[in-house]
């Protein structure tokens, strides 16, 4: 919460100063201090471009050779149990299950060629979502700030008022430490946590419940409080001393109020058909959310997609069925995200993304299933200002490792910091005020810009 305390100081018209500093639970659970930031130091760091990201995190590791880097020549244990469809792009093809994708490929670009070393999810997801490889990262902790937090610190939000950075259904590291947070960035450039599945029907942002000592009449006091801070705010800009303080009370009031990020989170103002044509599942409604929420001035949010049924994307065991049963929701929630995105006249602004922290083996084993590998991994992104309707890199026939154009984790971070206005060699400073850079290597593939 936002409470500033001191000696009181009692302004013109005799409410105090501290009394006009103290949000706390007016925010009726909003953290404030999490979701705003200065824009002046943001504005100075980061060249704005007004461009958003939509990342799908494919927790667990999903599979290259089922969905995006098929091998249709290779024995049975090898091209896995699923058969390539053509897509509008000659010579693209992607998996049967996503006729989505093959519907819209023009507007992809399929990286086929992405590797590394680290075939621990901890460690693997660590390079994927904040640009630095880490060994035992489950034990060492996260050590660099994700790229959403970095793109909090750096960019912001892009419109007043707004979160800068939001995961849904949730933070994934509430699960598993799964490198999303800010690590030695303040508190306030975490993720502002959805708070679980928007496709139920009690589905209700956490940080906007309200706590359980505040009763109706409380929240009347506060819609009291706030007409005088209208009155307030207007004599406060005559004052220079209060005109930065100003801006950032301004803030927490429409947070308050919830005019603007209570109706970025509201899914029923869409309409049933649009809703019904992403999905009435986790993965659309979540894509659909992650709409409103970059049109409402959010600059980056991860979806993270998981099931807890099926052990999220890590599929060890029977991925034919679990493919099945997963597939169908991504490509819908994916594609129809694009063409929402594009119809709204929205894509140029707004790139969408989807990778994981790894591949799969190249061999469907005993368990029916195909381990973690690192040699070899897909990722799809779409509009932002990328080219699309081309695929970068290839693997050797049984999608080991990359034939050509080989890619690090770093390339593909780099690309989404550029493609937000951020140099992908700028810093952020630690808790002892050095600058470290905000990958550890790489640069932005050429081809997407």
């Amino acid at each position: 919460m936002l409470d500033i305390v001191g000696r009181p100081v009692r302004l013109c018209d005799g409410i105090s100063r501290r009394g006009f500093l103290r949000v706390g639970s007016l925010s009726a659970g909003l953290t404030l201090p999490s979701v705003l930031k200065s824009r002046q130091s943001q504005a100075a760091t980061a060249d704005r471009n007004d461009t958003a990201i939509i990342l799908l995190f494919q927790a667990g590791g999903a599979s290259h050779i089922d969905m995006y880097d098929m091998k249709p020549a290779m024995p049975a244990e090898v091209r896995g149990p699923f058969n390539p469809i053509a897509t509008n792009q000659p010579g693209l093809d992607v998996c049967e299950l996503m006729p989505g994708h093959a519907r819209i490929a023009d507007k992809l670009a399929i990286i086929r060629s992405i590797k590394h070393n680290l075939a621990v999810h901890d460690d693997g997801t660590h390079w994927l979502q904040t640009g630095w490889p880490l060994l035992n990262a489950r034990q060492m902790g996260q050590q660099n700030p994700s790229q959403g937090s970095v793109i909090s610190a750096l960019a912001g939000a892009r419109k007043s008022g707004m979160p800068a950075y939001v995961a849904i259904p949730e933070d994934y590291r509430r699960h598993a430490g799964y490198y999303e947070g800010p690590a030695f960035l303040s508190s306030r450039h975490a993720a502002l946590d959805a708070g679980g599945d928007p496709s139920l029907g009690n589905y209700r942002p956490p940080e906007f419940k309200l706590p359980a000592d505040v009763v109706m009449s409380r929240l009347d006091e506060r819609r009291d409080l706030m007409r005088e801070f209208d009155s307030l705010a207007r004599q406060l800009d005559r004052e220079p001393v209060f005109r930065n303080l100003d801006d950032v009370q301004r803030q927490a009031l429409e947070l308050v109020s919830g005019s603007t990020v209570r109706q970025a989170f509201d899914l029923s103002q869409e309409s049933t058909e649009l809703r019904d044509k992403y999905g009435r599942h986790a993965y659309g409604q979540s894509a659909l959310l992650a709409r409103r929420l970059v049109e409402a001035g959010v600059t980056f949010v991860v979806i993270n997609l998981y099931e807890k049924d099926v052990d999220w994307w890590d599929d060890h065991y029977t991925i034919e069925k679990n493919l099945r049963k997963r597939l169908p929701p991504y490509d819908q929630a994916l594609t129809t995200l694009i063409e929402d995105l594009t119809q709204r006249g929205q894509i140029d602004r707004v790139l969408v993304a989807a990778f994981g922290e790894f591949g799969r083996a190249p061999r469907i084993d005993q368990h029916a299933g195909r381990g973690h590998w690192p040699g070899a991994a897909s990722a799809v992104l779409a509009g932002g200002g990328i080219r699309g309707g081309q695929v970068i890199g290839s693997t050797v026939s049984n999608g080991a490792e990359p034939k050509d154009r080989p890619l690090g984790p770093g390339d593909l971070v780099a690309s989404l910091y550029r493609v937000v206005g951020l140099d992908h060699h700028a810093t952020v400073r630690d808790r002892q005020q050095r600058p470290i850079p905000i990958i550890e290597s790489g640069e932005p593939i050429a081809e997407l810009f």
